[in-house]
C-alpha cells in the first residue's frame, strides 16, 4: 500500500490503452500534492481523495514552473494516509523526468501525471 506516482505519454487527448508508462515514483507525496494543487484548477477537484486514478495532462509551461518549484524546495508539503515522505535525493529524479518530458513533448508526444493510492 501506498502512494505510486506515474508519467505517461499518449499521442490521443485522454489516457487510454494506448498510453505508455514513461516515469515512476514511490511515496514522493510533495511532488503529488504540487500536481494535485495543478489539478485543482484543470480538473476542477478540491480534494486530494478525488484524485486518486485522475490523469492530468503537462504543458512546457507546467515543467517551467515544477522545475522552479524542484530546483528551490519549494514543492508544497504534503500528507496522505501511507503517502511516505519524499527525500531531497529525488530532486535528481524529478528533473530527470522534466527533461525526458520536454523531448517527448517536442517529438510530439501529450505528457501525464497519474497516481494510485
Amino acid at each position: 500500500m501506498g502512494l505510486d506516482m506515474y508519467a505517461g505519454k499518449t499521442r490521443k487527448s485522454t489516457v487510454d490503452e494506448t498510453a505508455v508508462p514513461i516515469f515512476y515514483w514511490r511515496k514522493h507525496p510533495d511532488l503529488h500534492g504540487w500536481m494535485f494543487d495543478l489539478a485543482k484548477s484543470r480538473l476542477g477537484i478540491n480534494e486530494m481523495r478525488c484524485f486518486n486514478k485522475r490523469p492530468v495532462f503537462l504543458t512546457g509551461g507546467d515543467l517551467d514552473r515544477l522545475e522552479e518549484a524542484v530546483r528551490n524546495g519549494r514543492l508544497p508539503k504534503t500528507e496522505g494516509y501511507f503517502f511516505g515522505e519524499s527525500r531531497l535525493e529525488e530532486i535528481d529524479h524529478d528533473l530527470a523526468f522534466i527533461a525526458g518530458a520536454r523531448h517527448l513533448m517536442r517529438d510530439g508526444w501529450n505528457v501525464f501525471y497519474d497516481s494510485w493510492f
